[in-house]
């Protein structure tokens, strides 16, 4: 009868396994135990490697990426601001333009008005230098006075014998046929024409010369 309290005899082999500490071939604790399969990755001992942007690098970068869109943004609302200035400057010019146009305009007629009352005092001298009244008295210098005072106002008479007829320079009170002429041609001028700065004051009243017919 085998005593209960009595242990079984070791197998031969295995107190001298006992003898020498536990087996490291099982353990599952064990890191020295696992096998290393090529390939897999393995974690490396010590302290971690730095990936990631401090703190201070994200700054810089918010900082840059900042600036370079206030840069972008400056430079659209300078281009807006020089296209503003460049046709508010446009706009101006025009408009000085129309004014000084329309003050030259005003100007000729205010002066026409008071000129057109000397125009028939410039015909009578007309009509007494080519009769030969004037000569060398007084008349001849009040006559070139007058002249010259409404010469300065901008007023300029046109219209002489031999020129071409223009009808929108000149009015033909009288035509007469002649041989010498192949174009109608201003034969005598009854009245002078009058220009007021560039505008018609008046047109010039003429004699007709035109050419025979075949």
């Amino acid at each position: 009868m085998t005593d209960q309290n009595s242990f079984p005899e070791p197998v031969e082999g295995e107190e001298a396994a006992s003898a020498a500490g536990p087996s490291t071939g099982s353990g599952s604790d064990s890191p020295a135990s696992e096998p290393i399969i090529e390939g897999e990755f393995i974690e490396a001992e010590g302290p971690d490697v730095e990936t990631s942007l401090s703190d201070a690098d994200l700054s810089f970068l918010e900082d840059a990426s900042s600036a370079s869109s206030s840069t972008a943004s400056d430079e659209v609302l300078a281009a807006e601001r020089l296209a503003d200035l460049q046709r508010v400057t446009a706009e101006y010019a025009n408009y000085r333009k129309r004014t000084e146009a329309n003050r030259e305009v005003e100007r000729e007629r205010t002066v026409g008005e008071v000129v057109k009352v000397l125009l028939p005092v410039l015909d009578d001298l007309d009509r007494a230098e080519k009769h030969g009244d004037l000569g060398d008295g007084p008349f001849a210098s009040i006559a070139q006075k007058l002249r010259g005072g409404t010469e300065r106002l901008g007023l300029k008479p046109f219209g002489a014998a031999g020129d071409v007829f223009d009808p929108q320079l000149h009015e033909a009170i009288f035509q007469q046929p002649s041989a010498d002429v192949e174009v109608e041609t201003v034969a005598d001028v009854v009245e002078t024409g009058y220009y007021l700065g560039s505008t018609l004051l008046r047109a010039a009243k003429v004699v007709v010369s035109t050419p025979v017919s075949a």
